[in-house]
């Protein structure tokens, strides 16, 4: 059947026209399903597979009962990721993000990536081991409705045409550095990660962006990091840091962007939709390289 160009045309503009309807409508937060695309639109994208980047800049401090907190290093740091939609029969159209994110030690006084650190406590000098954590992905994807039937909330505050959503992740498991008895003596990792968003309202439930523009502020409060060599002493790090959604990889300022181009070069995209590797953190990552040096160490000529 040959084709009539006016009736084709006028096919494609309505269908246009409706597809634009739909994607300009107002997202209602009170939703559980917008209350999902809300949350992608803060987190990565509205759509799948768009990657999306954060960059972060701040400071980490000691706190030592009985002296006075010292700052230890500059930080900035950077997180790829993207979202995917998966379904469930009964709890609807969810989605799971993977990402992976590299954050850099600095000299705070000149802002240069550390190679190596001379600890104020002990006076040893030790190698610096950066950030590098590969993946950092959901571990279950989030639904309209929970495991428990009950429907999701965004949990944020709208105020004056911005939207505040905040998250603590408080963290208590047995340390990856530890051996086999912790749970008689101890030693279980502790701390808490706490993040804040903000976002223009506007952009949030504007359906026809797919991306909300999200500035975030994040604080770390945890042990000492290992490479430290601390050894047990008394005291903790407070990191607090600022950051927010980039255009792109290429966006990065250059502390961060040469050490992707020069090292880290899997760090310019996220991981795939489907990665099922067991999360990264500092700590199994600095235990990978210990145990590398080990294994090279032993297999060296005699």
């Amino acid at each position: 059947m040959r084709a009539i160009p006016g009736l084709t045309l006028g096919i494609f503009l309505a269908a246009t026209l409706a597809t634009s309807s739909a994607h300009a409508r107002k997202l209602d937060l009170a939703n559980p399903e917008d209350a999902i695309t809300a949350f992608r639109k803060i987190q990565c994208s509205a759509e799948d597979l768009k990657p999306v980047v954060y960059h972060w800049v701040g400071k980490v401090y000691s706190r030592v009962q009985g002296e006075a907190d010292r700052l230890l290093f500059g930080v900035q740091g950077m997180n790829v990721r993207q979202c995917v939609s998966v379904e469930d029969p009964k709890r609807g159209k969810g989605v799971r993000m993977v990402s992976r994110e590299l954050m850099f030690y600095l000299d705070p006084a000149t802002g240069e990536v550390l190679k190596t650190w001379t600890n104020p406590w002990t006076g040893q000098t030790v190698d610096v081991v950066h950030v590098a954590n590969d993946p950092v992905n959901f571990r279950v994807p989030i639904f309209p409705i929970n495991e428990k039937g009950e429907p999701y909330s965004l949990g944020a505050r709208v105020e004056n045409g911005r939207v505040f959503m905040g998250l603590e992740v408080p963290l208590f498991y047995k340390n990856p550095l530890a051996g086999d008895f912790q749970e008689y003596v101890g030693n279980q990792y502790h701390a808490m990660e706490i993040f804040d968003f903000v976002v223009d309202q506007a952009d949030l439930i504007d359906g026809s962006k797919p991306r909300a523009n999200a500035s975030v502020s994040w604080v770390r409060i945890a042990e000492w990091l290992p490479w430290m060599k601390m050894a047990g002493r008394n005291g903790m790090m407070i990191t607090n840091a600022t950051g927010q959604t980039v255009s792109d990889i290429e966006a990065l300022p250059p502390v961060i962007l040469e050490q992707i181009r020069n090292s880290y070069p899997v760090y310019a995209a996220p991981p795939p939709a489907d990665d099922a590797r067991p999360n990264e953190t500092s700590w199994t990552y600095f235990r990978k390289i210990v145990e590398a040096k080990k294994a090279a160490a032993e297999s060296a000529p005699k």
